[in-house]
C-alpha cells in the first residue's frame, strides 16, 4: 500500500474528526441554535452512512473475501464481521453512563441554554457554584465519552479510505456532518461553567483528535497482518458500525432537533447524494 494512500486516508479522518470544532464555532457565534440544519445535517450523515453500507462496503466486502473463501464462506464471514462491527460499538456504547454519552440525544433548550444571558437568575452563590461544576463535569465527561467513541470511527474512517479512496471522502464527509452537534454538547456545558470560550472549544477540539489517533493506532497495529482477507473483514465491520451509529444517534437526534419532515428530507438527500456520487465514479 503507497504511502500517498495513508496519508490521504489519514488526512480525511483528521479533517471529519476537528469538525467538533466546528460545533462549538457555531454554539458560540450563532445567536440561536440552528436546529432546523442540525436535523437536516445528521439525517443527511445518517443517509449517507446506511446508503454506502448496505450498496457499496457490504458487497464489496463479500467480494474481497470470496477470492479466498469461496461464495459460502464469504457470505458466513462477511455476515459475521458486519455484526461484529454492531457488537463493538454497541459495548462502547454500554460502558459509557448516559449522562455523558454523545449518543443519548440532547434536548432543544440544553442547546439554546448557551445564549440566554442569565438563564438561572436566581441562584444563591454556592447553588451556582454546584451547578458550574457539574456542568464542568458533565462536559469533560461528554468529551472524553465523545473521543472513546471517535476512536472506532476514525478506524472505520481511515479502513475504508485505504480500501476506496473515494468512498473514504463520502463518509469522511457524513462522519464529519455528525461530529459537529457533538462539538456543540462538549462546549455549552464547558462554556457555562468557565465563562471561557477557548476552554469550550479546547476540549471540543481535543476529543475530535480521537479519530486520527484511532487511524493511527489502528493502522500501525494492523499493519503487519492487513491481507486482503483481514481488509474483507475489517470493511464488512466497517458497515455495521455505521449502521449502528446511524440507527442509535444519528436518526433519534435528527428527529429530535426536526420540525415536520426536516428529518427524513435529510435522509433521503443524504442517500441520493451518495447514490449519485457512486453512478459518477463508476
Amino acid at each position: 500500500m503507497d504511502s500517498h494512500t495513508v496519508w490521504m486516508a489519514f488526512g480525511l479522518t483528521l479533517l471529519a474528526g476537528l469538525s467538533t470544532g466546528i460545533g462549538s464555532a457555531m454554539a458560540f457565534f450563532a445567536h440561536h441554535t440552528n436546529h432546523r440544519f442540525l436535523s437536516i445535517s445528521t439525517g443527511f450523515s445518517a443517509g449517507v452512512m446506511l446508503y454506502v453500507s448496505f450498496v457499496e462496503i457490504f458487497p464489496k466486502a463479500r467480494e474481497t473475501l470470496m477470492e479466498s473463501m469461496g461464495t459460502a464462506g464469504a457470505q458466513w464471514a462477511t455476515v459475521g464481521a458486519f455484526f461484529g462491527g454492531m457488537v463493538l460499538i454497541g459495548l462502547i456504547d454500554k460502558l459509557i453512563p448516559s449522562a455523558e454519552n454523545p449518543h443519548e440525544v440532547r434536548h432543544d433548550s440544553d442547546l439554546d441554554e448557551l445564549h440566554q444571558d442569565d438563564p438561572h437568575p436566581k441562584e444563591t452563590h454556592t447553588e451556582e457554584r454546584r451547578r458550574k461544576h457539574r456542568l464542568h463535569r458533565m462536559g469533560i465527561m461528554t468529551a472524553l465519552a465523545i473521543g472513546i467513541h471517535n476512536f472506532p470511527e476514525g478506524m472505520a474512517t481511515f479502513i475504508a479510505a485505504l480500501e476506496d479512496p473515494q468512498l473514504g471522502i463520502a463518509i469522511a464527509i457524513a462522519i464529519a456532518l455528525h461530529n459537529i452537534p457533538e462539538g456543540i454538547s462538549v462546549a455549552v456545558p464547558i462554556y457555562h461553567a468557565t465563562g471561557s470560550r477557548k476552554r469550550a472549544f479546547f476540549w471540543s477540539f481535543l476529543s475530535g483528535l480521537a479519530e486520527p489517533v484511532g487511524a493511527g493506532v489502528g493502522y500501525f497495529l494492523l499493519r503487519p497482518w492487513l491481507t486482503p482477507n483481514l481488509m474483507g473483514m475489517l470493511f464488512a465491520s466497517v458497515a455495521g458500525v455505521m449502521v449502528f451509529i446511524s440507527l442509535d444517534e444519528l436518526l433519534p437526534a435528527s428527529r429530535e432537533y426536526s420540525k415536520g419532515h426536516d428529518s427524513i428530507y435529510g435522509l433521503m438527500a443524504g442517500m441520493a447524494v451518495m447514490a449519485l456520487s457512486l453512478l459518477l465514479l463508476t
